[in-house]
């Protein structure tokens, strides 16, 4: 028998926040970049490249380049201070990319879809972080900006109803 996952009591941003955290930000960082395919974080970057504004700073110690984009091998070694820093990180490793976060002086934590750390979540409120848990920043751009079809979404109506001649 396994251990039932523990309850969430975190409340994280309404959809009205969220559009507003993505509206002012200017640059993401995207710790946990991949260069291979089937990764999420690589369907992220392509689409945040092709279909945003968004400066975008890819981190991954193990890699140099991914889609032409330099990258770093730390939030630290970044040019800028990113607005946002986009997590595709494990479980374990998420508290250590708070310290970085919070070291670095980035606004806001995003942890991706499946990602949720109560005690990640709390420590980023209070030390000032607007923190998202379990979302995409990908859906949700293009959720606010109605490019869902363009995320790999189908928002064609399907209905029983037949067509009028």
């Amino acid at each position: 028998m396994s251990t039932p996952a523990p309850a969430r009591t975190w409340q994280g941003p309404s959809a009205p926040e969220r559009l507003a955290l993505l509206r002012r930000t200017r640059s993401i960082a995207i710790v946990g970049a991949s260069n291979n395919p089937s990764r999420a974080s690589y369907f992220v970057t392509t689409y945040l490249l092709s279909s945003s504004p968004y400066d975008l700073y890819l981190v991954n110690p193990r890699e140099s380049e991914i889609l032409g984009q330099p990258v770093y091998p730390s939030l630290d070694a970044l040019p800028v201070v990113p607005d946002l820093v986009d997590v595709f990180r494990r479980h374990d490793d998420l508290p250590t990319v708070l310290d970085e976060t919070l070291a670095v002086g980035a606004k806001a934590l995003w942890l991706q879809l499946g990602s949720w750390h109560e005690d990640v979540a709390r420590r980023g409120e209070a030390a000032g972080l607007d923190v998202v848990m379990d979302r995409c920043v990908k859906i949700e751009h293009a959720r606010f900006h109605g490019g869902l079809h363009l995320a790999g979404f189908d928002t064609g109506v399907i209905s029983s109803r037949r067509a009028l001649s």
